[in-house]
């Protein structure tokens, strides 16, 4: 029996299940489905089943919570519920599928962060909210609520530039073109004052107004907005040692385990990269973003950061470039849940690197999928190839995970004597890798 039941006098996982499912007034065919059928879930509940890893993902989907805090219980604390319910609710505003949705999420939002006197989360709710109402035509109630969250210090012009441009789009529907100029002319006095070193966020600014400018019926104006977003680009040419900078920081960051601080030094890499036509270096931004969002369960919004991605590597990408990509989407793919489409984008990835730097990355991927699939004596081989090239790579750390990764895969078909071989190689490869990082560090 494998550790997914709790010690006496703890709840057990069926107990869980239970009471997350009852919490959220499902019933247990309600949260059945494709791969989890209703007596599975009922055996599951009675502490008759212990889930597979397939089944684990799929529950932990339909109610809401991480993979780990299905299986351990582990809470998250009410400001990182709140930034969770956050990002969900942005997500649902990029994709444009239902406002009215999104617009309620960000107002119940907003009443839950000033209550709870979260003023970055309050301005972060106000933000979208208002970009929200602009987006369904309510210019008037939209400005409203952008100018309340403008006078937050958490939204800074070099922080959150979509704020100050929808700001601007609702002026100039309510026919305030000038309100529009000296809103956007007080970003760039600011970005002069507070950040002269940020030409990527000044170029953005000199954009946004030489387009209001252009329908003010300013045409003369407009051309030297313009001509200042050319200068400030040309100065972004210098930034390479700042982006090198970040992504250094983000790779230590995210190896310490700091996965937000990893994730904003990330985000500050692409934001200068957003004005430079260095398509290669802006596509491993953003699968750097999507890797860091896997990572910390937010793969939904890993999407969009894998479709940039994909979209720069079409114009200039190489066999490496392209692997990383396959390998980050079956990831992806597999965090959530689409089986088929994670086989897939990991053979691709695989037969894209074919012995090149990756390819015990693309490997491990294809062992999560196969595992997701209950295909076990298939995943144990590609884990193990992916341990193999991975170990010898030098990236103990990653051969680690991969092992644990194999050793659930066995554990969750029973196989438990397989399942301690494998995660006494993963303490061995964790150890290596602690040494190998404190010979680096002398």
């Amino acid at each position: 029996m494998h550790d997914l039941h709790a010690a006496a006098g703890e709840e057990s996982i069926g107990a869980r299940i239970r009471r997350l499912r009852l919490e959220r007034g499902l019933s247990q065919r309600e949260l059945s489905g494709p791969g989890v059928s209703y007596a599975y879930v009922s055996r599951i509940e009675a502490g008759q089943r212990d889930p597979s890893l397939k089944a684990l993902r799929i529950l932990a989907r339909k109610l809401g919570v991480s993979l780990e805090n299905l299986e351990t219980g582990a809470g998250v604390s009410e400001a990182q519920e709140r930034e969770l319910r956050l990002a969900d609710a942005e997500l649902e505003l990029r994709l444009g599928d239902d406002l009215r949705a999104a617009e309620q999420s960000f107002r119940a939002l907003l009443v839950d962060a000033r209550e709870n006197g979260d003023t970055f989360a309050e301005a972060r709710a106000r933000v979208g909210l208002g970009i929200a109402l602009l987006q369904a035509g309510e210019a008037r109630e939209a400005a409203a609520e952008l100018e309340r969250a403008l006078d937050s210090e958490a939204v800074a012009p070099e922080v959150r530039p979509d704020a100050y441009s929808a700001l601007a789009h609702a002026y100039r529907e309510l026919g305030m073109q000038q309100q529009a100029v000296r809103l956007l002319e007080r970003c760039i006095e600011d970005l002069n004052a507070r950040a002269p070193e940020d030409a990527a966020s000044g170029a953005l600014y000199a954009t946004y107004l030489s387009r209001v400018l252009e329908q003010r019926g300013d045409p003369a104006s407009a051309r030297v907005a313009l001509l200042e977003a050319k200068e400030r680009l040309e100065a972004v040419g210098g930034t390479r040692t700042r982006i090198k900078l970040y992504w250094s920081l983000a790779r230590t960051a995210a190896a310490e385990g700091r996965f937000a601080r990893s994730l904003a030094y990330l985000r500050r890499a692409v934001a200068l990269l957003e004005a430079t036509e260095d398509t290669v270096e802006l596509a491993r931004a953003h699968l750097g973003c999507a890797r860091m969002l896997i990572e910390e369960g937010q793969a939904e919004q890993a999407g969009p950061h894998l479709a940039r991605a994909e979209r720069l590597l079409e114009l200039d990408g190489e066999s490496v470039e392209l692997g990383g990509l396959r390998t980050a989407q079956s990831r992806w793919a597999a965090a959530l849940g689409r089986e088929e489409e994670a086989l897939e984008r990991a053979r691709e990835a695989i037969e894209t690197l074919d012995g090149n730097e990756g390819e015990g990355s693309a490997w491990y991927a294809l062992g999560v999928a196969h595992a997701l699939r209950n295909e076990v004596d298939e995943a144990g081989e590609a884990f193990r190839r992916a341990v193999d090239h991975l170990g010898r790579g030098g990236d103990w750390r990653e051969a680690a995970k991969a092992s644990r990764e194999w050793a659930r895969a066995l554990r969750g078909a029973g196989r438990e004597a397989e399942a301690f071989d494998v995660m006494e190689q993963a303490t061995l490869l964790t150890v290596r890798g602690m040494g190998a990082e404190a010979r680096r560090a002398r």
